[in-house]
């Protein structure tokens, strides 16, 4: 990955989907190539930190709940349980603080392009929208995040798709185009 970001947050999906590298024969062949962006992704934020999460454990309780904090078997294991073991070291600036409305958060832009945007994946956009530099999310295989690239560009949010390709399809199938 020639341009990773010093400071990003990570969809619980990107560990999810680096944990299908367990067993290499069960991996679908559109998403080898996923997969592997994933592993790397996670590498990288392991070996240079960087990681953003939210001050109130919601990012990090999502992670416990969807992965091993024994750490293995996956990469996406020993991201969580690297999580767990440093998180309180994170700068302050990367454990950002963000207040709960409802189903939502007052840090998640006021944009109508966003209005149907999930309940679960917001803490992910809140986060980064409160940070001083508004760092990329990292997004593997929720296409769903394909439909909403726009309006969170238009309100200065960026996410990295590590799997274009089949993000874009998957999209597309969804959408009947």
């Amino acid at each position: 990955m020639s341009s990773f970001p010093n400071k990003c947050l990570v969809d619980t999906n990107v560990p999810k989907t680096a944990n299908l590298a367990i067993d290499p024969s069960r991996i679908p062949g559109e998403l080898v190539g996923c997969v592997l962006a994933c592993v790397e992704a996670i590498v990288q934020v392991v070996e240079n930190g960087g990681l953003v999460i939210d001050a109130g454990d919601e990012i990090f309780d999502e992670y416990r709940n969807n992965l091993s904090l024994k750490g293995q078997p996956g990469v996406g294991d020993r991201f969580v349980k690297w999580v767990h073991d440093n998180r309180w070291g994170f700068p302050d600036a990367d454990r950002v603080t963000i207040t709960r409305r409802a189903e939502s958060y007052s840090e998640f832009p006021d944009h109508k392009g966003l209005g149907d945007f999930d309940n679960s994946d917001r803490k992910f956009v809140a986060v980064t929208n409160a940070h001083p530099s508004k760092p990329p999310i990292m997004q593997a295989t929720d296409s769903k995040w394909w439909g909403w690239k726009e309006a969170l560009a238009e309100v200065g949010i960026t996410v990295q798709f590590l799997c274009q390709e089949y993000i874009q399809a998957k999209y597309a199938e969804k959408m009947g185009s």
